[in-house]
């Protein structure tokens, strides 16, 4: 069972590297692009056979290593 996680910084929480990326976006002749969010995507290759308890893991995982959840926010989804 494979699991990805999406991480992405919290609403409100300024996003620098999304704001460069929209700033080259615009000097590259991209005019329409008026906001950008960067984050992060994490995929697991899991052992696990059980879906609820592989969910309840990765969410573990999330809370104590792979998202600083004072600034972002985090789903996960398993494949």
């Amino acid at each position: 069972m494979k699991a990805r996680v999406t991480v992405m910084l919290k609403t409100g929480v300024l996003d620098v590297q999304g704001e460069a990326v929209r700033r080259a976006l615009g000097t590259l002749g991209f005019e329409g692009v008026e906001a950008v969010r960067q984050g992060k995507v994490i995929e697991l290759d899991l052992t696990a056979t059980d879906k609820a308890k592989a969910e309840e893991e990765v969410k573990a995982m999330c809370e104590k290593l792979l998202a600083n959840t004072v600034i972002e926010k985090y789903a996960v989804e398993l494949i």
